[in-house]
């Protein structure tokens, strides 16, 4: 069969993937948002469906008062003796940590923690061994990829770190995964920077410390994939990858790309997303991704499933608990969520300040699209964000003034704070649409006299290449300073 990518549409940045029990379970990186690390489950690695999140309590993971695209960095999930381990950094504390669980269904442990710096830990399992690695620095002051040895049970080194390779050549060098396939290990790595000039690269050893248990032997050929080059192109950014092997043999990589606004639009707004390429081994005994190791946008593998895609999401057909991600700790007394309605209690947090104002969303998934919502507001003010971080953000909103109320459009960039557009309205009920394209973000009131266009705004300032940092558009409903009520949510994708 024939699939397409992305796998996984929106921001789902660093994916990581094993199996277990016959099937494929897969995590990425949440930084500020909570429930923290997206938890996949998948039959065929092509249709994944969300089953929960690893870090679901407060007590697992800090995120008070930390900074968009802080906190919970690039984890890895393995399994083992029957036991799951997520391993991730808090970038924000510069921990690194694991937790476990023995029911993939259900609860993680309480973090154990590391004492190796660096970021983007991995695991390695072998013979009753565990290994942990990081981009970081040795005991001697030596940077690059560094592991020991620990103890599983208490995350206690057994060795000192030692640095067991240095990259090809790429800066950035992060995201450390090893693996043992016919006696041989390979050491699996990102370079570049998770933007533009993105790769993956390779190296291999003949044990857990490499080549005569020193260091790993750089692929002579590397690159192992990459689309840095690759113009025109809608997908830019591969990197950041996991290896997994399907159940008739056959070797994918799992990875982090994006889709640019358009082939010569280098803007991104829907954040990392999950990419599967197949991959090849060489005679020589290296392997690289893709039929020319760069990425494409689908690829023929072995199997008679269809993939399955999601156009429409509601209230009705969507988990709280799963689709849906709060800023930072919510207060959950501020929140009454129910099958077909939200009722969302205001504070004096705003989208602006780095705390947990009253904001649930969802992830955008495509460029182009519709969200509509019925709003009923008591005081305050509610509405839509496309909210990018609390710099960058677009609000469609209605609030409450001294003579009634009123529908406005807040755009958000930088340290301009400005809205756009404001008209009144006869009452705090009303429908609010948002329309989005590859370019654009467009506002929409309806109201009994019919749809009033507020404005529009580009969608390039929502992105990483003026934004800056790792995440991608949320669609948000919030509300500040007083109470308001969401119904008929529906967000269709084209």
């Amino acid at each position: 069969m024939r699939y397409s990518n992305p796998v996984v549409k929106g921001f789902y940045p660093d994916p990581s993937v094993c199996s277990a029990n016959g099937k494929y379970y897969m995590v990425c990186s949440s930084f500020q948002y909570f429930p923290g690390v997206p938890l996949f489950e998948s039959e065929d690695l092509v249709n994944w469906e969300q089953i929960g999140h690893v870090l679901t309590r407060k007590s697992q993971v800090m995120l008070e008062g930390i900074n968009s695209s802080g906190g919970v960095f690039a984890p890895t999930i393995r399994y083992n003796d029957g036991r799951f381990y997520m391993v991730t950094t808090n970038d924000t504390t510069h921990q690194n940590f694991y937790v476990y669980t023995d029911d993939i269904y259900g609860e993680w442990s309480e973090p154990v923690y590391v004492e190796q710096d660096g970021i983007d830990p991995s695991l390695f399992f072998e013979d009753g061994h565990a290994y942990f690695m990081s981009n970081g620095t040795d005991s001697k002051g030596v940077g690059g990829v560094v592991q020991c040895e620990i103890d599983i049970a208490t995350g206690s080194k057994l060795t000192e770190s030692r640095c067991i390779w240095q990259g090809s050549g790429g800066r950035f060098l992060e995201s450390p995964h090893l693996y043992k396939i016919n006696g041989t290990y390979y050491l699996m790595a990102a370079e570049g920077g998770t933007e533009y000039g993105h790769m993956i690269t390779l190296a291999r050893g003949d044990s857990v410390w490499g080549d005569k248990g020193e260091k790993f032997t750089t692929c002579p050929d590397n690159p192992i994939i990459t689309n840095r080059n690759k113009a025109p192109c809608i997908i830019q950014g591969i990197g950041h990858g996991d290896l997994i092997c399907d159940k008739n043999g056959d070797w994918h990589i799992l990875c982090l790309g994006f889709r640019q606004q358009g082939d010569w639009m280098p803007y991104h707004n829907l954040g990392r997303e999950v990419f599967m390429v197949p991959v090849t081994f060489t005679e020589d005994g290296w392997f690289y991704a893709g039929i020319d190791k760069t990425a494409e946008d689908s690829y023929e593998i072995k199997g008679d499933f269809i993939q399955r895609e999601k156009r429409q999401y509601t209230f009705e057909n969507t988990d709280w608990s799963k689709d849906w991600c709060f800023l930072r700790h919510p207060d959950m007394n501020n929140y009454k969520l129910s099958d077909g309605k939200a009722v969302l209690h205001g504070t004096d947090k705003t989208l602006d300040d780095v705390a947990s104002p009253t904001f649930i969303a969802l992830r955008q998934r495509e460029f182009n699209g519709e969200l509509t919502v019925k709003v009923k507001l008591t005081d305050g003010e509610a509405g839509i964000t496309a909210f990018m971080c609390e710099s960058e953000h677009y609000d469609i909103a209605v609030r409450k003034t001294e003579s009634g109320y009123e529908a406005v459009e807040k755009l958000n960039i930088g340290d301009i704070k400005h809205i756009q557009n404001s008209i009144p309205l006869e009452s705090g009920e009303v429908t609010l649409k948002l329309y989005m394209s590859n370019y654009s973000y467009r506002f929409v009131v309806v109201t009994e006299n019919g749809e009033t266009a507020l404005g529009s705004a580009q969608a390039k300032y929502l992105t990483s290449e003026v934004s800056g940092g790792f995440t991608g558009v949320v669609l948000g409903l919030y509300a500040v300073g007083g109470s308001a009520e969401f119904t008929d949510f529906e967000c269709t994708y084209k």
